[in-house]
């Protein structure tokens, strides 16, 4: 009955979570348009972090209550997750066309701030306050090559289908759209961490496998609707970069928003989960590298190493 109990409670968690980002990022646009930013800023910024928003949630909810194998193993688990489960799907659905900065220059910043957090964390096993602003100095960068990439017209903002809708609506109904989302996000986040961790205690998981799991693929719920609906549609070419654009926010921003916060804990386990997800973001390199695209045999290859992956998780 407990454990009916709080499966429950963390799928309330997730659906708190992904409304709620959604609901935030939809009033926080509106916002920004209101006050004359433009859309290409709003894009790359608001837009791009919403999907990171529940990992960032989680993450920063876990760290502060203490479960700092959550925090990690919900980053470095979305991240493995982002490209072998929801590329692997989305490419078995339907091939996908890669953008040439993705290949060049993105996917490769993947890998080297991968291997940059395994090195953070590694070095006195906690992510800290030096460690936090080093990643945010490093996200600040990435924001600001994204703006030349986009000026350039060499990669697109992200996109909103909604866009046209509701544009005319009053200022205190985004204003509380925003309010509810955030207390969603917060709430959400919330519930999650405490289900998620005393999962880990009926069980008697740890919470590094709770949060390279469960955790990890409900935050990632948002990458897996919006890639896949965009394959079944026939508009799938912007599921690579936006996957690659979402794993360098976690890592950026979730985990260097957290260690500013709180000191997140990095524990010996995750030594062998950096190591596999930056072998991962290598995969998706050589697989797309040259071709420009990545077909339902990369996606079959991918899907087999996540079946892998959690094998070895669960042995």
């Amino acid at each position: 009955m407990e454990v009916a109990i709080q499966m429950a409670l963390l799928a309330v968690g997730f659906v708190l979570l992904v409304k709620g980002a959604d609901w935030f990022v939809e009033g926080a646009s509106k916002v920004a348009e209101m006050f004359g930013i433009p859309q290409l800023v709003i894009g790359l910024t608001i837009v791009a972090m919403g999907t990171s928003l529940p990992e960032a949630a989680v993450s920063v909810s876990a760290a502060l209550k203490g479960s700092a194998e959550i925090t990690i193993g919900n980053i470095v688990g979305s991240n493995i997750m982002n490209v072998l489960l929801i590329l692997g799907i989305t490419s078995v659905i339907t091939p996908i066309a890669v953008q040439k900065s993705t290949v060049k220059y993105e996917i490769p910043f993947m890998i080297v701030i991968s291997g940059i957090l395994m090195g953070l964390g590694c070095m006195d096993n906690v992510v800290g306050l030096t460690d936090g602003v080093i990643l945010w100095a490093l996200m600040l960068c990435y924001l600001g090559y994204l703006f030349v990439m986009t000026k350039k017209g060499a990669i697109l903002p992200a996109e909103e289908e909604n866009a046209e809708q509701d544009k005319d609506a009053p200022l205190w109904k985004i204003l509380l759209l925003i309010l509810i989302g955030g207390g969603m996000i917060v709430l959400g986040s919330d519930v999650a961490v405490d289900a998620a961790t005393e999962l880990a205690k009926i069980f008697g998981m740890s919470e590094r496998l709770i949060g390279l799991t469960i955790v990890a693929f409900g935050t990632s719920l948002p990458e897996l609707v919006t890639s896949a609906t965009a394959a079944i549609k026939g508009k799938a070419d912007i599921a690579v970069g936006n996957i690659v654009g979402s794993n360098i926010f976690n890592i950026l921003f979730v985990v260097g928003t957290s260690a500013l916060i709180t000191p997140v804990a990095y524990a010996a386990n995750f030594f062998t989960d950096s190591i596999i997800c930056i072998a991962t973001a290598v995969l998706l390199w050589v697989l797309v590298a040259g071709r420009k695209r990545l077909g339902r045999l990369g996606g079959a290859c991918m899907l087999a190493c996540y079946a892998g992956y959690f094998l070895y998780l669960m042995r």
